[in-house]
């Protein structure tokens, strides 16, 4: 592992942008623990549909995060958590929760409560962290920001082929709308919108392997560290 101080390094984009898979493999490269942000939104998602909470009414979306408890771990590498003392695994991955975490994630409070713990997250030590908001609201002071993306056809099929392999019943375009309403709710909420960090490294993944963004960002941040 690379030594202290303390480094975070913050991943942001669209969804299906190739954000989860280029930061596992930074994070494995460089020895740090991988956080996927977007996990705690969808699985505080996947707890207001479990308990028939409207997921379009702020207040008791509010209310029901407030009162869930959060607990996280390191697992392989990657820091993981717990809702009320559960384990939602892969269902926070479902078509139906996809659709409904724009709504979770466009509250204030959810968002304020989930910044607070993922940036807490950084008691594990040094950190690969990929989201919507990391080295704009989260860690907006790491030297170390990137901004993946790639074109909306590319990363509908992407998405796709994740939902084909969990047996998901869509198809292209439907992924691809569905990205879309999301993409508009996300750059245009009121709160911590999608948008480019400060300083951030942008790269198009549209035409590429993910080894080579993986090998684009961990050569910019082992640079970097060395530079000090």
């Amino acid at each position: 592992m690379l030594s202290s101080p303390l480094i975070t390094v913050a991943i942001d984009g669209p969804s299906a942008s190739g954000k989860s898979t280029v930061a596992r493999g930074a994070a494995r490269a460089l020895g740090f623990h991988y956080v996927d942000s977007g996990s705690l939104y969808r699985g505080l998602t996947w707890k207001c549909l479990r308990e028939s909470v409207n997921t379009e009414d702020p207040v008791a979306v509010a209310e029901l995060v407030n009162r869930t408890k959060l607990d996280f771990f390191v697992e392989e590498g990657a820091i993981r958590f717990t809702l009320d003392g559960e384990d939602p695994g892969a269902q926070i991955r479902s078509m139906l929760v996809q659709e409904r975490v724009s709504d979770v994630a466009a509250v204030p409070d959810v968002r304020a409560r989930v910044v607070q713990h993922l940036r807490d997250t950084t008691r594990f030590g040094n950190l690969v962290m990929e989201g919507r908001d990391i080295g704009t609201v989260v860690f907006p002071d790491t030297p170390h920001k990137f901004y993946l993306d790639a074109d909306p056809e590319e990363r509908a099929r992407r998405r796709h082929q994740e939902f084909v392999k969990s047996a998901a019943d869509t198809t292209v375009d439907k992924v691809l709308a569905s990205l879309q309403r999301r993409d508009r709710k996300d750059s245009t909420r009121k709160t911590a919108p999608l948008q480019i960090a400060l300083g951030a490294r942008i790269i198009d993944s549209t035409a590429m392997q993910a080894k080579d963004v993986v090998e684009i960002v961990v050569s910019q941040v082992r640079d970097a560290i060395s530079k000090g």
